[in-house]
């Protein structure tokens, strides 16, 4: 990478076009790659399609859309215009979908075949034309003739490059508005952690639309060199599979979620099913000794050539990461919110801490404000050039969030250590007071919840002033066990779930403090709802 010339999105994908011409840029894992110098021309047919059909700097354009290639060169060619990306994600309700394009007031909409029908009875003014990202031709509006003379303007650091609808845990949706400057600067940012270098190549599984895999999925590895892989279904076991034996990627971005059933579904049974590999697991040395073996396999599943396995958007859990330590499997933690472009503080898999997410970002400056006396524990603040401009059309909840000399409140507990990693307790707003004033993290319950056998998730709430756990077990895994009795089959499931609860409560009391103890477990037989990465949508079950 060459300085740019200045911290833009096309001045970025300019440099790259040019050190990189004729290396891959983006491809499907088995289909159709572009190189660098391929993507420069498409980017250009699809700006002057945008000017032709007169869109502006300022404008607001849609995506929605599975990853693909073509998603990038919408991205670049609508900021590269100084229009504004409005990235919508795929498992969006039609509903939020409206409520964005009415609120951005966006005026052309860029969407993948499968997901047309979730727009095709959309109610807007705005919108006069639909783009299909598949092969980046006309769906919806009037013909045109692409080829005559248009103009573009200039583009600057502190533009509006993307407005990102968050499906937050805590209920609405606020478009948080990141500038050129935040996007670009944080990919900058990040290779203070990690070397990205054009022999590189990323598998992306987490949707585009979400900034963490825009920005150091798709940003960074484009601004390096490297190449990205796109899967043309979801990443299945079934798909994915063979995707990491013929890519052999060496970076891929994840969420916990990904790696915690890897470790539940397909590890920990094979340690734990026979009596005798069940009581040597519980050695200590031997479960080092078996979690490197366990580790080799993992390493070599994901096709060998892995350096760096991120994970973020949601807490991993302890459990996990130790096996992760003692598998010596490349895994790195990062912390970071759509706010700040995302990332805060990282480690690459050298550098990682247990239960830490790293130190801060270069660049990037953090305090715990009014911390506690005793553990240090505060709320975190962030400041630095990739904390967003604010809320489109929200100036109130802006001022709530964003002081005036720049800090951003983000709303999460956390604290230092003496070598200054920073370590997160748990969102402000997940806390819990109890009856005597102590502080209770639900997250740290639940995580003890979760290693408990047959549960699939959990989500620690306070009902009339007692701590109560909602928790969804393995209903699936139950069924095989009683599916010789067939009618008699559900009888037996909810007598086992009656069990389980109770045993589940008395195996969460005895490992945690008396005051995070819980007073009931109740069963869900449905997942809980969730947001794109996989984060439960907690403020429903409060």
């Amino acid at each position: 990478m060459t300085k740019l010339r200045n911290q833009t999105i096309p001045a970025l994908i300019e440099n790259s076009s040019q050190l990189y011409a004729d290396k891959a840029a983006l491809s499907f894992v088995d289909g159709k790659s572009y190189t660098y110098s391929e993507l420069s021309i498409e980017i250009d047919k699809v700006k002057t399609l945008l000017l032709s059909l007169g869109i502006q700097k300022g404008d607001r354009i849609a995506i929605l859309s599975r990853n693909m290639p073509n998603w990038g060169i919408s991205y670049f060619a609508i900021t590269s215009l100084g229009a504004i990306v409005v990235p919508m994600l795929p498992d969006f309700h039609e509903n939020e979908i409206q409520n964005i394009i009415d609120h951005s007031g966006c005026k052309v909409i860029f969407v993948s075949k499968l997901m047309f029908p979730k727009i095709e009875k959309i109610n807007s003014e705005a919108i006069n034309t639909i783009i299909y990202t598949d092969d980046l031709t006309i769906a919806r509006g009037n013909s045109i003739d692409v080829t005559s003379e248009t103009k573009s303007e200039n583009v600057y650091e502190e533009d509006i490059a993307s407005i990102i609808y968050t499906s937050g845990t805590t209920g609405k949706s606020k478009g948080v508005m990141l500038t050129h400057k935040n996007i670009v600067n944080n990919a900058i940012q990040v290779l203070s952690i990690e070397a990205v270098n054009s022999t590189h190549s990323f598998l992306s599984i987490l949707p585009l639309s979400h900034t963490y895999e825009n920005t150091l999925g798709f940003i960074l590895p484009l601004m390096q060199g490297a190449t990205v892989y796109y899967l043309d279904k979801p990443p299945t076991a079934t798909i994915l599979l063979p995707a990491l034996k013929l890519i052999r990627p060496t970076h891929i971005l994840s969420v916990p979620m990904v790696i915690e059933k890897i470790y539940r579904n397909q590890i920990l049974p094979k340690f734990t099913n026979g009596k005798i590999i069940s009581a040597l697991y519980k050695v200590g040395f031997i479960r080092k000794i078996l979690n490197k073996l366990a580790g080799k396999k993992l390493y070599e599943t994901f096709g060998g050539k892995l350096v760096f396995f991120g994970i973020g958007g949601a807490p991993l859990d302890p459990v996990v990461e130790k096996f992760l330590r003692e598998a010596k499997f490349p895994y790195a933690i990062g912390y970071g919110l759509t706010e700040s472009a995302p990332l805060l503080s990282g480690a690459n898999p050298k550098q990682v801490k247990f239960r830490a997410t790293g130190p801060v970002l270069k660049g990037v400056q953090i305090k715990i404000n009014n911390p506690d006396p005793i553990s240090g524990e505060g709320e975190i603040w962030a400041k630095g050039d990739n904390i967003m401009k604010g809320y489109y059309k929200e100036p109130q909840i802006t001022s709530e969030v964003l002081t005036p000399d720049g800090w951003l409140k983000t709303g999460d507990l956390g604290h230092f250590d003496k070598d200054n990693y920073l370590y997160i307790r748990g969102r402000l707003k997940n806390m819990i007071l109890g009856a005597s004033g102590e502080n209770i993290y639900p997250e740290e319950i639940e995580s003890v919840i979760n290693n408990f056998k047959y549960v699939v998730e959990s989500v620690v709430v306070e009902q009339k002033g007692k701590l109560v756990a909602l928790v969804h077990f393995n209903y699936e895994e139950l069924e095989k066990q009683f599916h010789e009795f067939k009618d008699e089959a559900i009888l037996y499931i909810n007598q086992k779930i009656d069990e389980l609860t109770q045993e589940l409560q008395d195996y969460v009391n005895s490992r945690v403090n008396k005051f995070s103890r819980l007073n009931a477990v109740i069963a869900y037989s449905t997942p809980f709802e969730k947001t794109a990465t996989l984060k439960i949508k907690r403020y429903l079950y409060y």
